[in-house]
């Protein structure tokens, strides 16, 4: 396998792709809460202290996939032209599945800024609540999808990249 962040003595490097030509890039990634169907109902009807947790962790997640570059060392700066985060709520299972979608005209991928979009809206979830619910878990932090640049389209659940 060959890991193209590495030079041929086995030092960390950011990956030139000055060469590459920008094409258009869209990620797709989840992140899994888990947390009480009663704190999950509360969620849904603005009762948590906090206040709207759903809509600060939707902020938090597109200010984070905007800032994905400062906070994984080897990540490129993008010009992000669209990041958007969803959430699919499952009240009988206490989950809370987070997609965070990012888009960008760039020379390389936006799957990081996705994940980390993803990730950090669900961190949030976890601050806004974790006065109500200690026990809050989250987990499975997954690229659901991707597509632009010479590597084609990754679709999870298909098993290929075409």
């Amino acid at each position: 396998m060959n890991f193209n962040h590495f030079d041929e003595s086995g030092h960390a490097i950011m990956v030139d792709v000055s060469a590459k030509q920008p094409t258009m890039r869209t990620a797709i990634a989840a992140a899994d809460v888990r947390l009480s169907p009663q704190l999950l109902a509360a969620i849904k009807t603005g009762g948590v202290a906090k206040g709207d947790v759903l809509g600060v962790a939707r902020l938090a997640g597109i200010m984070a996939a905007k800032r994905t570059s400062e906070l994984i060392p080897l990540s490129h700066p993008l010009a992000i032209h669209n990041v958007s985060v969803d959430f699919d709520l499952n009240e009988p299972m206490g989950l809370i599945t987070v997609r965070c979608t990012v888009r960008a005209f760039e020379r390389t991928g936006v799957e990081m800024e996705a994940m980390t979009g993803a990730s950090i809206a669900a961190l949030t979830i976890y601050d806004m609540c974790k006065g109500s619910d200690k026990s809050i878990t989250i987990g499975e932090i997954r690229l659901l999808f991707k597509e632009g640049g010479k590597s084609g389209v990754y679709q999870r659940g298909t098993g290929s990249t075409a």
